[in-house]
């Protein structure tokens, strides 16, 4: 395999806590901070940080409302997060089949 196809990996969602984010998205309509928190087990420093990462690269899509006087903000994927998480995929997938020399 050419080490520059390496260079293909995104690199927005090759990060433990992106893909974990991306991951869920993906099966759910849309999940608020503290589900995506809980689930993925990290600080809210570390979580906020890499999903402003997510949307800076329009992978997910926030909304921010109100619950109460309590703010609440949940996260959706959007078309091109659906692309490339697709895409980051098909790229595993190339890697699992491998051959050496082949």
């Amino acid at each position: 395999m050419d080490p520059k196809k390496f260079t293909q990996l995104d690199t927005v969602i090759h990060s433990k806590i992106r893909l974990a984010v991306i991951s869920i998205l993906i099966s759910v309509k849309e999940a608020d901070f503290n589900y995506l928190k809980k689930t993925i087990g990290t600080t809210d420093g570390n979580l906020s940080t890499h999903l402003s990462k997510l949307e800076e690269n329009d992978y997910v899509a926030v909304k921010k409302a109100f619950k109460g006087k309590k703010p609440h903000t949940t996260y959706a994927i959007t078309k091109k997060g659906k692309k490339a998480f697709s895409k980051y995929l098909e790229f595993l997938e190339d890697l699992l089949h491998f051959k050496k020399g082949g």
